[in-house]
This record gives structure tokens, sequence and C-alpha cells, in this order.
């Protein structure tokens, strides 16, 4: 009896602490151990979707910078990637590689075989001391100082020591322009000049003169002017000794010396060695007017002829 007794006070008391401990906090729900746990994993969960968030945030941001392939949309962070990527789309293989000559079109296809040339070079060039991995890549080489051209063009004479320098060069005979403006649909033999026809739209002008404020979309242009600040003339002529800043201006000199006349008359047997020249002359022919006077409208085939006139009309303006 007295035991039973205890067990029915032991029991009371514990059922009053626990109604107790739940007065105190009613909005609070009781949290065991397991439960503790469980929200402890959820904590952790929450935390690595944050930063997964953020990371994909960051991610988002940085694609915004990318450049993007416009016939295939794959993107790149660098801009000469891209370039490079898109001669893939022209049947081109822009990755060569400089141990056996093998060529890729895809930039992790050649990265996989360089691998393989990663042993010992054994093949060493007696001439300049350069080593290679294979004996194919020590032969490619030593064309260039033996001057060994083995592929032939099939149109012309010209040979070459690449087969990639052999299949550019035939697209002048075949006609073939497989690069292609994605503004204006201009087709170029030449993925460069594209990329410098690609300046036209963009109005970029990367190269700057070192003597004043102009800029120019070609370096060769930029070279160009800035002898007219230096009054560099080393194009010499090897007749006379005349000297000029451009090599275009060399050529048609030299003209005078051979007697070429390149530009002919489409209405009779002449031919001129300027291209000028041949444009004044036909005015001849089509009765074209290519100078006006601006006071009276009248119209002339030659400069000088016009410059003439306009002393006497403006004289005569004046004394009227």
């Amino acid at each position: 009896m007295v035991d039973e007794k205890c067990k029915t006070d032991d029991h009371k008391r514990q059922q009053f602490k626990e109604e107790k401990d739940s007065m105190s906090d009613p909005e609070t729900p009781r949290m065991n151990h397991e439960d503790a746990e469980d929200h402890t994993d959820q904590m952790e969960v929450n935390e690595q979707r944050e930063d997964l968030n953020e990371e994909k945030d960051k991610q988002r941001t940085k694609t915004t910078h990318l450049h993007s392939c416009r016939q295939c949309g794959k993107s790149f962070r660098r801009k000469a990637n891209l370039n490079m990527h898109r001669k893939t789309h022209a049947g081109e293989k822009p990755y060569t590689c400089t141990e056996c000559g093998k060529s890729f079109s895809r930039l992790d296809s050649y990265k996989q075989h360089q691998k393989t040339h990663e042993d010992k070079r054994d093949h060493e060039c007696l001439q300049c001391g350069k080593s290679f991995t294979r004996a194919g890549g020590l032969k490619r080489h030593q064309m260039i100082h033996t001057g060994e051209k083995p592929y032939k063009c099939s149109y012309c004479e010209k040979s070459f020591s690449r087969s990639g320098h052999l299949r550019v060069h035939e697209r002048i005979h075949t006609g073939e322009k497989p690069f292609t403006c994605t503004q204006c649909g201009h087709d170029f033999r030449l993925s460069s000049d594209l990329k410098q026809h690609m300046r036209i739209h963009t109005n970029e002008k990367p190269y700057a003169c070192l003597f004043c404020e102009k800029r120019f979309s070609r370096l060769g242009h930029c070279k160009q002017h800035q002898k007219t600040h230096t009054d560099e003339r080393d194009h010499v002529c090897s007749e006379c000794g005349k000297s000029f800043i451009r090599v275009d201006h060399l050529k048609i000199h030299q003209r005078i010396h051979t007697g070429e006349k390149p530009h002919k008359c489409s209405y009779c047997e002449k031919s001129f060695c300027r291209s000028s020249h041949l444009k004044r002359h036909e005015g001849i022919h089509t009765g074209e007017q290519r100078y006006c006077c601006p006071p009276c409208q009248k119209s002339f085939r030659r400069l000088e002829n016009l410059l003439n006139h306009m002393k006497k009309c403006k004289s005569s303006r004046h004394i009227n």
C-alpha cells in the first residue's frame, strides 16, 4: 500500500511539473533531442541553398560579359577564343599541333592530343637546336631551313611548306569565300579579312597615331599615316632613286620606267598608267562633266579648265 501511494504521488508531481512547463510559454512547442537535430540539419540545408543561389547569381553576372557565337549560340569569355571558334563553322581546323602538324576544329580535342607529345623531345634540329617529340615534327620544321615546299597548287606553279597554307591559297583560284559578314552578307576568303571588315560596322579603330590624335582600323594604314609626320620615305625607285612614303605610290611611279599601262579604256584602245587618267579620258566618250562651277553651274571634264573658267566668271560678276 505504501509503495502504491508513493508511485501515485510521484506520478502527480511529474504531471504537475509538465503542466507548469507548458504553461510558462504556451506559444513555444516543446522540442526533444531528435527535433533539435532535425532543426539544425534544416538550417544547414538552407545555408547551402543560399550559397548555391549566390554562386548562380555570380555566374549570371559573368555570362553578361561573354562573347557569343551568332551561328550556334556558344559563348566564350575571351573574344580571341570566339574568333577561333567561328572558323569551325567554315570547316576550318584552326588548332594545329606544332609537333606533328595535325589540325583540330575543337580546342579541347587539340589539348587532349597535345598530351600525347609530353614525352621526351628526342628529335633535335641540327641547325637551330629546336627539339621535337616526333620525327615528323622535326622533318616539317626543317623545311624552314631547306626551303622545301611539297604542297603544290593545282591551278598554278606556287608551292607551300604546309597544307593549310595551300588550302588558303587555292581559294584565290576557286573563288571560295567561306567567311561571311553577319551584318551585310559580304563574303571573304580569309578570316583576318572578315575581322578587318567588321570594324566598318563597329567603327572600331584600335590603332592610334603616335604623333597626333588620329586612329585607324588597320595597322598598315596607321603606319603609313605616321610616315607623314616623320617624312620617312623608305620605298625607293631602283631606276631613278626617287623615294616615296607609300609602296603603292612607288609602283605607280615605276610605270614611267616600264611603260606599263594597266588601265584600259572601255570605249577605245587607249590605256593609262593611272586610274584617274582613265576616268578623265572616258568622260570624253560618255560626255560626263565632272567639274562644275558653283556660280554659273557650267561643267567641265578637266579640273584645270574649271579653274581657268572660275577666274573669268568671278571677274565678270565683279564687273557687273
